[in-house]
Order: C-alpha cells, then structure tokens, then sequence
C-alpha cells in the first residue's frame, strides 16, 4: 500500500509538472525536430543541387569543346540562375567569358566576368576583376577598367592585380603611379614566378627601378 501511494504521489507531481510546462516541453521538441528536419532537408538538397551543377558544367564544357559559344552561354546563364550557389557557377561564368572572348563577344565575356565578380567566392571573384579588367583596358575603357579592379582580393592575386593596374595607368601615359602599382606587384609576386620578370621589364620600360631586395648589401 506504501508503494502504491508513493507511486500515486509521483503521479501527481508528474501531472503537475506538466500542467505547468507540458506545453513549453512540447513547443522545444516540436522546434528541435522541426529544425532537424529543415537542417536534414537543406543537406539534401545542397547534395542534390551539386550533383544537377556538376551534370550541367559538364555539358558546358563539351559546348566550349565543340566551340559552340552560343550554347556555352545558355548553359552558364542556366547555372548562374538555377545553381548561383554552387561553386560551380563562378566557375562556368568564366568559363563562359573566355569562351565568349574567343567568339569576339565582347559583351558577354564582360557580363559574365562581372557576374563571377559579384557572385563569387574572394578566389573567383579576384580573377574575374583581373580579367574584366583586361578586357576594359582593351577596349580603352581606362577609368572603368580601374573600377573593375577596386576591393580587397586575396593575396595570391595581389601581384596580379597590381600589374594590371600598372598597364592600365600606363596606357593613360601616368606614369608615376603606373610605376608605383609595377612596383608594389614585383613586391607583391612571389620571385619563382616567371610574371616577375615581365613586370620588372614593364617597370624599367616606364624609366622605374625594381626596388632593392630585402638584407641586400
């Protein structure tokens, strides 16, 4: 009988207990397995996104095989709306730029160079500024082609950047700062870079001087 009150007792704070937090124990578990569904469905379907983006570059790639522009371009256009955050966007839209480059289309190698460099990650997003600027200085787009090249990029790029900036100040004749932004890229590129010695005949070219090594006598 001492059993059975006792039992009847726990019972009864158990009824309690949740008359009083039955409801917030209820909405945690809900919220918890709610997030945990949502958690599992976003894993899912990140897997599934990156399996379509890779089928998808694939066929990108045989377009640019069979120099078929016209093709390559939808197929980036498909990914960058369908598959924008994959890594395999950026990738195709520069892709697609050199494709288009090739093609003498212009407008569609900036567009989709401008589109890596807004959409990508800081690596893609670095060549896609370095090349769009090319494409610029190309064109004479000088101011445009120095705006393509503002930001911060990572430092693996920062030679690179640099002497595009260097060539395009150059061919606006100021060349003072092009001599400073050859400088700061010879700093800048790493000395078993082949690149390093074309900047430092662009830099001479312009009556500049390669600044002296560092624990140089």
């Amino acid at each position: 009988m001492a059993y059975d009150l006792e039992e009847q007792e726990q019972l009864a704070s158990l009824k309690a207990w949740w008359d009083k937090y039955g409801n917030l124990v209820s909405w945690v578990l809900i919220a918890a397995l709610a997030a945990y569904s949502g958690w599992t469905y976003w894993k899912y379907h990140q897997r599934t996104q990156a399996v379509e983006a890779s089928a998808l570059y694939a066929e990108l790639q045989a377009a640019v095989e069979a120099k078929d522009n016209a093709k390559v371009l939808r197929a980036a256009g498909d990914m960058e709306s369908k598959y924008g955050s994959t890594a395999y966007a950026p990738m195709a839209a520069l892709t697609a730029a050199k494709s288009a480059f090739d093609a003498n289309d212009l407008k569609s190698a900036k567009a989709q160079l401008q589109w890596a460099a807004d959409h990508g990650a800081a690596e893609f997003k670095a060549v896609a500024k370095i090349r769009l600027a090319g494409v610029l200085l190309d064109e004479k787009a000088y101011p445009e082609a120095l705006k393509a090249l503002e930001g911060d990029v990572p430092a693996q790029f920062a030679g690179a950047a640099a002497d595009r900036k260097g060539d395009i100040l150059a061919a606006q004749n100021k060349l003072a700062e092009a001599r400073s932004a050859y400088e700061a890229a010879y700093n800048a590129t790493d000395k078993s870079n082949p690149g390093r010695q074309l900047i430092q005949m662009k830099l001479e070219a312009i009556g500049g001087t390669v600044p002296a090594e560092k624990g140089a006598a």
